[in-house]
């Protein structure tokens, strides 16, 4: 049985979480990493979440990853191999930490370019963060234990912010000097 989805109302200690995880993970790539963000729900200040620090870490270069594979291990991670997302590599986070899911992606990696302009639109906007949050709570009790289900009924409201976001995700690319969309 899968565990329950629980959104919980926004809970301010978590970008203090997510500043502690970072210094952990910055100290553990070092220089390889060009960027530790974070994304998702809980970086969203006031919005509902699941309560798990989703974290981004961007690498200078793509020739880092396995150095940065090695890094992570000794801080506790384990890899997972890229759950068939091309340039975005998942670890599962040591228990002792809060929860959280860190990915770390590759420098032409879309889905970090589409994390961080989903984010910062549901910043500025504070009613699509409202209805997005909506839409959580209800599917999360119509998928109660179905992870999968739940994701998929988030992709129609994802796809149409990111509609609204490839601006942003076209000024990011060209602010880091890639051309990427």
């Amino acid at each position: 049985m899968t565990a329950p989805i629980i959104i919980e109302p926004y809970d301010p200690q978590w970008p203090e979480h997510f500043a502690i995880l970072r210094s952990k993970i910055s100290t553990a790539l070092g220089t390889l990493a060009e960027a530790i963000d974070h994304v998702g729900s809980t970086a969203v200040p006031g919005l509902a979440a699941k309560p798990i620090i989703d974290v981004d870490a961007l690498l200078q270069s793509a020739s880092d990853l396995p150095i940065a594979i090695r890094r992570l291990a000794t801080s506790g991670y384990h890899h997972q191999g890229d759950l068939g997302v091309h340039g975005r590599e998942a670890f599962r986070a040591p228990a002792s930490d809060f929860p959280h899911h860190l990915y770390v992606c590759s420098p032409e990696c879309l889905e970090y370019r589409r994390h961080i302009a989903f984010r910062n639109h549901l910043r500025s906007c504070p009613e699509d963060a409202s209805a997005y949050a909506n839409l959580k709570r209800t599917i999360a009790d119509r998928f109660h234990t179905d992870r999968e289900a739940y994701t998929q009924a988030k992709t129609e409201f994802v796809q149409s912010i990111l509609r609204h976001a490839q601006l942003e995700i076209a000024e990011h690319s060209c602010r880091a000097g890639r051309i990427i969309l």
